[in-house]
């Protein structure tokens, strides 16, 4: 699609716009303004030399930038990123991150040229061995949630999603308290970037990993090896896990739930950690 086909001028940092649609109901048309999500693509880059493009929602850029770095096992801890520069170009944003030099070379030595669609896990790796990044992390918490918890969070999460809610195209991740209560919740069209912007927050928050991820997409296998990375017991999704999640989940030690539902779930690893009264 070359420029001339992109009719609507839309500022590169919206994170929704509206346009006008016919929708049909019991066959009538009728005329509306739709509000829809925006994506764009955000390019991280570190100290000066780019390393992904991804294609986000325009919106909690530096926790996404964080989140991101901690995730993809490029740094270790929040204090190795010294600033952020967001820097807005016509047709995307940049991510200028200052890292601390040890990392910065770690960086350099696996350096890959990644252009991601929404949320895209292992577009451009450059080998099998580089596609899948299993975690070292063996999650060894002994915390338990009641089940309860579970569908508490359930519960409550749609009415913290605002952009869904405008839109019907974002998913969500949140961070969820043992007793259920969602905290901190973070919105994306890209899953894995939801998930991203989340572990930034909560790393710029200081927030304890005594807790939970619900996510409100499938898990798959990098939203599974994220929150390992991050340290975090358990995952919860509304939808279905894959095999290579499970068998991750499972190697490390992270309890796996799908299907998560006001009433149900399914638990694919480490059930222990769920109790039943």
């Amino acid at each position: 699609m070359n420029d001339l086909a992109i009719k609507k001028t839309v500022m590169v940092d919206a994170t929704t716009s509206i346009y006008p649609v016919q929708k049909s109901h019991q066959g009538q048309l009728e005329a509306l303004d739709d509000c829809v999500a925006e994506e764009v693509p955000i390019a991280l880059i570190y100290n000066g030399i780019s390393h992904a493009v991804m294609l986000a929602t325009p919106q909690d850029l530096k926790e996404f930038a964080l989140g991101f770095s901690l995730s993809e096992g490029i740094l270790t801890s929040a204090k190795e990123l010294y600033d952020i520069e967001i820097v807005h170009q016509e047709k995307g944003i940049e991510l200028h991150l200052d890292v601390a030099t040890e990392r910065f070379q770690q960086l350099k030595e696996r350096r890959r040229s990644m252009a991601g669609r929404t949320g895209c896990g292992l577009c451009g790796s450059e080998s099998l061995d580089q596609a899948l990044r299993i975690p070292e992390t063996l999650i060894e918490s002994n915390l338990q949630f009641d089940s309860a918890a579970i569908y508490k969070a359930h519960q409550a999460i749609q009415a913290k999603q605002e952009l869904q809610a405008l839109t019907g195209a974002t998913h969500a991740s949140a961070w969820v308290k043992p007793d259920g209560e969602v905290v901190m919740v973070r919105e994306d069209v890209g899953r894995h970037n939801a998930l991203d912007k989340l572990i930034g927050a909560m790393a710029l928050a200081g927030t304890s990993k005594e807790g939970f991820v619900l996510t409100t997409s499938r898990a798959s296998y990098e939203m599974v090896q994220k929150v390992i990375t991050a340290g975090i017991p358990m995952l919860v999704a509304i939808s279905a896990p894959t095999g290579l999640a499970i068998r991750i989940a499972q190697g490390c030690g992270l309890t796996l739930v799908g299907f998560a539902r006001s009433h149900q779930h399914v638990i694919y690893s480490r059930a222990d950690r769920v109790l039943y009264k």
